[in-house]
């Protein structure tokens, strides 16, 4: 059977409701990025400006995730802190503090599977970050599921291993 080029594809409505999804949460990050250049706007006011203006379809996804991350934006920031020690989120470019506050809430809070959490924010950083981005933002998301228990470890070891 052909698959459509998305792993995983094989029937055209899933893989609809795949690019639906990623268009959604294009567009949660898309507000959370506009966020930051309005911070004299509450985020209802932000939401209805950008609904309005930019004719954004108002899907539960799009209301429930922007209004999640944006309640739960201080308890993001303070996982994506503990993993990011070098770099202080005030330092880090708009585009990827963002995805790692979308990222973190989808798979703590929003009840994304972590991997797909992941991927999805890997995917918008290649269009709207730069180079380094996706493997910075792997590295923290990865770290940040791990501390939480959302990740079993890339390898099981044996008991065998385990004794040294």
């Amino acid at each position: 059977m052909k698959t459509n080029s998305r792993k995983g594809c094989a029937a055209p409505a899933a893989c609809a409701f795949f690019m639906n999804r990623r268009k959604e949460r294009e567009t949660v990050f898309q507000l959370l990025f506009e966020t930051e250049f309005h911070s004299d706007m509450t985020p209802s006011a932000v939401y209805l400006n950008a609904a309005a203006a930019r004719e954004i379809e108002e899907t539960p996804y799009i209301h429930d995730t922007y209004f999640g991350v944006m309640e739960k934006k201080e308890e993001a920031d303070a996982l994506i802190s503990q993993f990011s020690r070098r770099w202080k989120l005030s330092r880090m470019a708009v585009v990827t503090r963002n995805l790692l506050r979308l990222a973190a809430y989808e798979m703590t809070w929003g009840g994304v599977p972590p991997k797909a959490a992941i991927n999805e924010a890997l995917e918008i950083a290649k269009i709207y970050d730069d180079d380094a981005a996706p493997a910075f933002i792997n590295g923290i998301l990865n770290q940040i599921a791990r501390e939480k228990g959302l990740l079993a470890d890339a390898v099981q070891k044996t008991d065998g291993e385990n004794a040294q």
